[in-house]
């Protein structure tokens, strides 16, 4: 994966919102349908009470009917989680395809992220980032929407927690891993940053436009006090949506947060 040296602007524009990125021309073509997003932290599916209950996430998933879901913080065939699959668990209870990405060996099985498609997925693949606190990649699925002239990225991420200078170094090895993307990219995750942090507004330096709605707390899920799960997009025009943190208290430690990503020709 190509590195590049750390970059050192600070933009101030963190809610920054509806300026113009490339990508998409409207052309003479139909408007497509708005895409319902969604990301979520599940915690392993261990919830607020300390019971590891899959069935209340995907519960939560299905409510929302998402086209994509980006889910941070997976176990797949570990001894704490009882040795399943959790992604295709959640991808075969709310009828869905599971791709799964590893960050390391863990308990006799792995531990990563995963992404749940409905809609045809081209291509899959895994970004390694540099390690932190634990090792980390970013899972990049390349899918077809009906109405964009070109596929579309979803990429899930879960960044270090444990200090900015380390999640700068892993934003710029993920912007360099996405630069020659030429199609639109949705972003989603666990970002471990708040508003303003310079790992955060690096993205917003490189042509990355924030979904973000700064008013609602994503963690912790009983009584929020900080946004550390966003969206962002580069690559589309004409685009609106903004994030909604959903009222979801006790299944994981963070809260679920969705958007409905709408374009108008």
């Amino acid at each position: 994966m190509p590195k590049h040296p750390l970059l050192v602007l600070v933009c101030p524009l963190f809610g920054l919102l509806g300026f113009s990125c490339h990508g998409v021309s409207p052309g003479n073509r139909s408007t497509p349908k708005p895409l319902e997003l969604m990301s979520y932290n599940i915690r392993h599916g261990v919830g607020m009470d300390g019971v590891l209950d899959l069935d209340r996430i995907a519960e939560v998933i299905r409510r929302e009917k998402p086209d994509l879901v980006a889910l941070q913080e997976i176990d797949r065939n570990c001894i704490r989680s009882g040795n399943r699959d959790i992604a295709q668990e959640l991808g075969d209870a709310c009828g869905m395809q599971a791709y799964f990405a590893k960050f390391m060996d863990y308990q006799g099985g792995e531990y990563g992220l995963a992404v749940l498609s409905r809609l045809p997925v081209v291509e899959v693949t895994s970004h390694r980032l540099p390690d932190g606190a634990e090792p980390r990649v970013a899972l990049e699925v390349e899918v077809q929407v009906d109405g964009l002239p070109s596929t579309m990225s979803f990429v899930c991420i879960h960044n270090d927690w444990t200090d900015d200078g380390i999640r700068q170094r892993q934003v710029n090895s993920l912007l360099g891993a996405l630069r020659d993307d030429t199609h639109p990219i949705v972003l989603a995750g666990d970002f471990n940053a708040l508003p303003g942090d310079t790992s955060t507004d690096l993205f917003l330096c490189s042509g990355w436009n924030n979904l973000g709605n700064f008013r609602e707390h994503t963690f912790p899920s009983d009584a929020p006090t900080k946004t550390i799960d966003y969206f962002m997009v580069r690559g589309f025009e004409n685009h609106a949506g903004k994030t909604l943190v959903l009222d979801e208290r006790m299944a994981s430690d963070h809260r679920p947060i969705r958007v409905t990503l709408s374009f108008d020709n």
